[in-house]
């Protein structure tokens, strides 16, 4: 993919985004453990609904 930068403005592109603060390691993306959160949030939610309904009646 060519650039439609200027070589001297992709140049200064290239040796910012070589800063250390730019080189942070990342965990892996783990979509199980997201889907766990979502789904304990929503039990979760629900039965703070039940447990209102519950004492508004």
């Amino acid at each position: 993919m060519s650039s439609r930068l200027n070589p001297d403005d992709q140049k200064h592109v290239e040796e910012y985004l070589l800063l250390p603060q730019h080189q942070v390691e990342r965990r892996p993306f783990r979509p199980w453990l997201l889907l766990a959160v979502v789904v304990i949030v929503v039990i979760g939610l629900g039965l703070l609904s039940r447990l209102l309904s519950y004492l508004a009646l």
